[in-house]
This record gives C-alpha cells, structure tokens and sequence, in this order.
C-alpha cells in the first residue's frame, strides 16, 4: 500500500483589513486637518488616562468646534481602529453640515407656513433618525433637532437611512434640548411630546399652529426635564397588544395627523 504523504496543513489566510466606516477618521494629523478645514465633527474619542499634551490641545481644538470629546478606553480604540494607528483618538465625523435652529424658523417663514418641527430627545439608533428625517421632509416638515449628547448625529448609516432626505431637510444639533424647547415657546410654537401616558390623544391634539413634535429614545423615551417641559403630552392609541411603537414610526403618525389638520 502506497504511503500517505504527510501534507501540512494549508496555512489559513491572512483576513482583508477592515476598511475605516467612512464616517470616522483615525489619527492626530487627520483629526487635525479636518479642523483646519472646519469639516464637522460630531463626536471625538479620546484614550481615557492619556496625559499628552498634544493630544489634549487637539481635543481643546475639537470642543471649541462644537464636537463631543469622549474618553474612551483605548482597547475599544482598538477595535474601531482597522489599522490600530489610531494615535489615541478617533472622530465621528458628520455627513451633512448641520443647520441652526434660527434657519430652520425662517424656512417656515419664507414659505409662509406655521413652523412644524420634529425634536429628537437621545435617539440612538441612526436607523430610526435616519426614518425620522425621510418621513419629515416628505410631510413638508421645515426642520429636526437634536441635542449634541447622548444622541446619534448625521453619520453615513443615517444620511443612507433617509434615502437622501438629509440634502433636503435641515437639521440643527443644540447643547440643551428643554433649554431649545424654552426659546421655542417664547416664540409662540407649542410643543407636543408623545407619551403612553399623554392625557390628550392624538386625534384631540391641535396640530394646526406652530408646533413642534418631541420623539423620546427607543428605550426610555422623553428624558424628565424635556417631558416638563412640553406644553402637551400627546398618546398615540393603542388596540394591540405592544404597548409602544417605534420611535420613527410615531413620528410618522404624528407628522401625518398634523399634515392631515393643516390641509
């Protein structure tokens, strides 16, 4: 009987590098670059414990551009990092130029139309902003805001997500939303946040002025001081067993009742 050959075993390939999400960037020179050019920053993540000087007046630079700085552990740097030559920091950069809030108003105005806004108190999912900004720009909605922290920006995922509805719609990031929701008032524009608990129903809920729509996050919905803040809390009825809806999906209802009343 003829020998086997003793065969080694076939050496495994070597994984493609990962491509850097194209919504990130990696690196003190090309973080600095991009603050050079005013490109924008939504968010940047900085080794937790570092003590570089360097490092800490390119993360000055980054706050003084309105960008979130966030100490981050630098094994989580690791991972987002498909090179590993992150430096110590990384940075979300925005897909779109952000508005301000004093634009969106005066869209409203040149179009003659009573403002109608969406505020988005901690979204998360870039999905559900993304669906939020489509279903906004087709109801003739004039803007969407959202707070810098704890909320997901204009990123790549939700300028796909809103199928190009982010060319379209204005969307301003605000320090503080109840302070936002206070200058709102002053202005005369009534604000609505939904909530299981909203005394007045939606059908009940006049949509026909100025108003501004709050969605709350995916998990805890209107943070307390947005919720105190609103004039109503609208509910949306329920006839199922889930007792809630997706955040973009009550958007939508909402938008489409005031589309509804305005017409």
């Amino acid at each position: 009987m003829e020998e086997k050959r003793n065969r080694r075993p076939a050496r495994p390939r070597d994984p493609e590098p990962r491509e850097l999400a194209e919504d990130m960037i990696e690196g003190r020179n090309a973080l600095t670059e991009a603050l050079r050019s005013g490109r924008t920053i939504d968010k940047v993540f900085v080794a937790a414990g570092e003590t570089d000087k360097a490092l800490a007046r390119l993360s000055a630079m980054a706050k003084e551009a309105g960008a979130v700085v966030v100490a981050t552990d630098r094994r989580k740097l690791d991972q987002m990092s498909p090179t590993g030559a992150h430096q110590g920091v990384m940075a979300q950069v925005a897909a779109h130029e952000y508005a301000t809030v004093e634009e969106i108003l005066q869209r409203a105005e040149d179009r003659g139309e009573a403002p109608l806004l969406v505020l988005c108190d901690e979204l998360s999912d870039p999905h559900n902003l993304g669906a939020i900004l489509r279903t906004a720009e087709c109801a003739g909605a004039h803007g969407v805001i959202i707070p810098k922290r704890r909320s997901v920006g204009l990123t790549a995922v939700v300028s796909k997500t809103s199928a190009g509805a982010v060319e379209y719609m204005p969307v301003a990031r605000v320090g503080n939303l109840a302070n936002t929701i206070r200058d709102l008032k002053q202005r005369g524009i009534w604000i609505y946040g939904t909530a299981a608990d909203g005394r007045t129903d939606l059908y009940h809920a006049d949509l026909r002025g100025p108003a501004a729509i709050v969605i709350g996050s995916e998990g805890q919905g209107m943070s307390r001081l947005v919720a105190e803040s609103c004039d109503v809390l609208v509910s949306i009825p329920m006839k199922g067993q889930i007792s809630s809806l997706n955040a973009s999906a009550a958007a939508a209802i909402l938008l489409y009742e005031a589309v509804r009343q305005r017409n």
